[in-house]
């Protein structure tokens, strides 16, 4: 009955966090972070009310798009931008873009679980490549896949920064064999320590897909992001669109707020509260699991817990849930079977005194789970 591109996906939704339980699962934004826009919202509504109540331009509206342009890569224009639904949706043009039933592509072991199932509705395989603290191992790479994905800045889930060696490697890889690669950057500015290399984006040019959004930068209910690529893709992917125009509403609330010079102040405030969270789940995980080993992430929203070998990290995860904190378990990150001894704890939503008390709770689900 289903066609292929969804007979390959699992046929019920992950259940929901019921009610009152500690949210470690997704990364929300915390409460306290997200920006008043009574002011921006107002202006788009009367001033520009033409423009916002409307269908939008399929590409985005030109200067949300010139924006976004200038501050991916200064040598960018408008028209290596295309506005989007957030950075899955860009991901999602990108499939159809690229890909044809049977392509292959690679991606880190483990890699954002949201990115498998999309990849996989285009009938595509996966090639695992693994990471160690320095990234993706370039050297693993022995296939030419049609695309390569990776999150590298704060990767999703392990928190792992792509070192500036590994980037130029996996760049001149690329261009050898002409493979595209697919950055997909939604962490970048928030970062807690440190300085970053130079995006893949800036190193590659023509042959690197970035992916942004403002889910991170500003609030993930406004559900506007980014793809930036070279202007014949981006005129290929607004034709492969279905939305007739990302909604132009939130586009210009956006451009108000940047326009007010609000953005600066509020990725500081970002920086401060996630730093906060990182290093109070940091502690609470030192404490309450020292039998776990993680690196400690310099940005993002996750810790990557590996426990000892043997356990069996989607029990953790059920016990966790039974316990009132929400996790996701390892399992969900591989591509292909893989490991299941790790669980994704995200520090962004939750208090300090959740975070405490969530760890608690999730050292007592891994004991529970051992016996």
């Amino acid at each position: 009955m289903y066609a292929r591109r969804a007979e390959r996906l699992a046929p019920t939704l992950a259940a929901s966090v019921p009610a009152g339980a500690i949210g470690f699962d997704s990364g929300h934004a915390f409460p306290g972070v997200l920006p008043d826009l009574t002011r921006e919202a107002e202006i788009a509504l009367t001033r520009y009310r033409a423009e916002t109540l409307q269908y939008a331009p399929r590409a985005g509206l030109p200067d949300l798009r010139a924006w976004m342009a200038g501050y991916t890569h200064p040598g960018l224009s408008a028209e290596h931008i295309l506005v989007t639904n957030g950075a899955k949706h860009a991901l999602e043009l990108v499939c159809r873009l690229l890909l044809d039933e049977g392509d292959t592509v690679a991606v880190t072991a483990p890699t954002y679980f949201s990115a498998i199932p999309i990849i996989k509705s285009f009938g595509a395989t996966f090639i695992e490549i693994p990471q160690d603290d320095q990234g993706l191992d370039v050297s693993m790479l022995s296939k030419t896949p049609k695309f390569i994905y990776n999150v590298p800045d704060f990767h999703n889930p392990t928190g792992i920064t792509m070192s500036i060696e590994r980037r130029q490697a996996l760049i001149d890889y690329a261009k050898r064999h002409s493979i595209v690669i697919v950055e997909d950057s939604p962490y970048r500015e928030v970062r807690f320590e440190g300085t970053l290399p130079p995006s893949l984006k800036a190193l590659g040019g023509d042959g690197v897909i970035q992916l942004g959004t403002f889910s991170k930068l500003m609030a993930p209910g406004l559900r506007i992001g980014w793809a930036a690529a070279t202007p014949s893709m981006i005129a290929r992917m607004a034709q492969l669109k279905t939305d007739a125009g990302s909604c132009p509403l939130t586009q210009r609330m956006i451009l108000e707020f940047l326009a007010a010079d609000r953005l600066p102040a509020h990725i500081q405030r970002v920086q401060g509260t996630y730093g906060s969270n990182r290093d109070r789940m940091v502690a609470a995980v030192t404490r309450e699991m020292p039998q776990a080993t993680f690196a400690r992430p310099k940005g993002g929203y996750y810790v990557w817990l590996a426990l000892p070998e043997g356990t069996d990290g989607d029990a953790v995860a059920a016990c966790a849930a039974a316990n009132g904190v929400a996790i996701i378990a390892g399992s969900k990150f591989f591509a292909n079977p893989g490991p299941k001894h790790h669980v994704r704890l995200a520090f962004s939503h939750a208090t300090h005194e959740e975070i405490d008390e969530g760890v608690r709770r999730v050292a007592e689900a891994f004991r529970a789970a051992q016996q």
